[in-house]
């Protein structure tokens, strides 16, 4: 019976092993492969008023802490006539008006609110041009949208999309903004800025054509270059490049800028610093469970880059993705679109690291300069806890996304090689996403003078439970010497505090006990508490198990 006993164990423990996915990660911190920038510190809202609220500010503190360099932020409708309105995808600051004779009148009141909030943080602007003031509209009725989430998304453009009616008092805005700007802050400040034209001009959010985007940004850059000849200018900020129709926008817009005529200047070509377009991936539901699409997302990176790089002049350009998600509408909740379920819990945070990893190897693949790629989720206001907007926090408390970011803002250095049995590199996922038996499971490292760290994560786009992933680290190049390593772990026991609301009965009200409890949940913790470590010949080797849609962090200092 003994024997029978012990072989029954045998087999189940045999069996569970062999369902489990077993994957082996070297790391070799002698093998540089690139520098660790940290493209990943932008970040950005539809709502720019969001930002000098009681959770906005206190967000923007919390993204400033976990960066190692200035984080920037990108907002829409810094120039939409009204004032201060807090509603969804919508802002205004009512900069611009005219007097009964129809001469400018100029109020950087709200303006000056949004960017002294941040730079009081540390934050930096992204500077974004948007949107066209009522007063010089060339169809400005109806004005502001009333959209909410279930709406049809098209119902926000309104007389803010339009062309001017006078490109001059346009250009005279943009002069007076950024003189304006460099009065308050100073030279050396708004020169480390950078500045954009608009958003997404290839569909409805520019009611013009492409001619007269171009002739736009070539007012706005000459007008900014006026001001101050050293700001960074940049653009067209067009949707995804997979799809022809954007793709196109922004190859018009690379020639116009490169051998085309300016609008202003008669001459040839206009001024571009950085060139901008967007990046999303697509989401569905599948079987009664979410089923991400990252290789959406990717393509689009992949193609952008292609064609910027594809000029010569723009080929070393710095490139910003100016908005690269899991998808398109941060605004639109889980109620209204089931298939954005995945935002509060570990799939977003373990997307985010998947995903951000292969960013970087689609740089490396093309040469691209990649300078930020900015992470369309923020806060919003005056919303239920956890609704599934795509957001970094909830009514204050940290989602578990946010503390991937937490995880990157612990790398420096430069990123080293990494081998192994894996079952995708970034071409797969790219090309064919990640679907099918094997997950996702892979790491991404770093080593500086006196530390390194290793980022690993087990991904699936199907959001269904699934065995841990066994995952043998073999570590070298380290120094001989005592290690002290710290182990981060997001999973749902860690680092979650969605999973500790659910297990609180889902309050739609806390106490203030319990934001207490979920505010120390939301921040990032370790698996276990911190150990000593002795390499031999610079080796160092750990099993690491780890939950589906987990992301884990092994930081090492010496």
């Amino acid at each position: 019976m003994k024997k029978t006993a012990f072989l029954i164990i045998a087999m189940l423990i045999a069996k569970l092993s062999f369902s489990q996915e077993t994957k082996t990660i070297n790391v070799d911190f002698n093998k540089p492969i690139g520098k660790m920038y940290p493209f990943w510190a932008f970040f950005g809202a539809d709502e720019p008023n969001y930002a000098y609220m009681k959770d906005g500010k206190k967000l923007l503190s919390e993204l400033s802490a976990l960066s190692p360099v200035p984080v920037y932020f990108r907002a829409h409708s810094m120039l939409n006539s009204g004032n201060d309105t807090l509603t969804l995808k919508w802002g205004s600051t009512n900069v611009y008006t005219e007097d009964a004779k129809g001469n400018p009148v100029y109020d950087w009141t709200i303006v000056d609110k949004i960017f002294d909030t941040y730079l009081q943080r540390g934050i930096k602007p992204l500077a974004q041009f948007s949107f066209m003031p009522e007063a010089m509209s060339t169809k400005p009725q109806p004005y502001e949208h009333g959209w909410k989430p279930g709406m049809p998304y098209n119902d926000i453009y309104k007389g803010w999309t339009f062309p001017p009616k006078d490109y001059k008092k346009w250009a005279d805005l943009v002069y007076v903004w950024v003189k304006h700007s460099v009065e308050r802050y100073g030279k050396a400040e708004v020169e480390s800025w950078y500045w954009e034209l608009w958003n997404e001009p290839n569909i409805g959010y520019w009611s013009g054509t492409v001619q007269e985007y171009c002739k736009l940004y070539d007012y706005t850059a000459d007008a900014a270059k006026r001001a101050l000849p050293t700001i960074r200018m940049g653009g067209p900020e067009t949707t995804g490049p997979s799809w022809v129709k954007a793709a196109d926008f922004l190859k018009y817009f690379l020639n116009h800028c490169s051998p085309g005529k300016n609008y202003v200047t008669g001459k040839i070509g206009s001024p571009l610093d950085f060139i901008s377009f967007h990046a999303k991936g697509s989401p569905k539901i599948v079987d009664n469970h979410v089923q991400m699409n990252m290789g959406t997302q990717l393509r689009d990176i992949s193609e952008g880059f292609k064609i910027v790089t594809s000029f010569e002049k723009y080929k070393k350009l710095p490139i910003i993705i100016g908005e690269s998600d899991p998808e398109g509408c941060a605004a639109c909740g889980m109620k209204t679109n089931p298939q954005n379920a995945y935002r509060n819990g570990t799939m977003y945070s373990s997307y985010t690291a998947a995903s951000f990893a292969r960013k970087y190897d689609l740089a490396d693949y093309f040469k691209a300069n990649l300078l930020g790629a900015v992470s369309w989720s923020f806060e919003f206001e005056n919303q239920p806890y956890f609704y599934g907007f795509r957001d970094l926090a909830t009514n204050g408390i940290d989602k578990p996304v946010l503390n991937v970011f937490r995880m990157f803002g612990l790398m420096s250095g430069q990123r080293v090689s990494i081998s192994g049995n894996q079952s995708y590199n970034f071409e797969m996922v790219r090309d064919s996403s990640v679907r099918g038996k094997s997950a996702d499971i892979d790491a991404l490292a770093s080593k500086d003078i006196n530390s390194a760290a290793v980022m690993l994560w087990h991904y699936h786009d199907d959001d269904v439970k699934a065995q841990d992933a066994i995952i043998e680290v073999n570590l070298s190049g380290l120094p001989n010497k005592t290690i002290n390593l710290h182990h981060y772990r997001i999973d749902d026991e860690n680092s979650n505090s969605y999973e500790v609301w659910k297990k609180m009965g889902s309050p739609e009200s806390p106490s203030k006990e319990q934001i207490a409890i979920l505010e120390k949940a939301g921040q990032l913790t370790l698996l276990t508490s911190p150990a000593y470590l002795k390499p031999k010949n610079g080796i160092l080797k750990m099993s690491v198990i780890l939950p589906r849609q987990g992301v884990s962090l092994l930081k090492m200092d010496w």
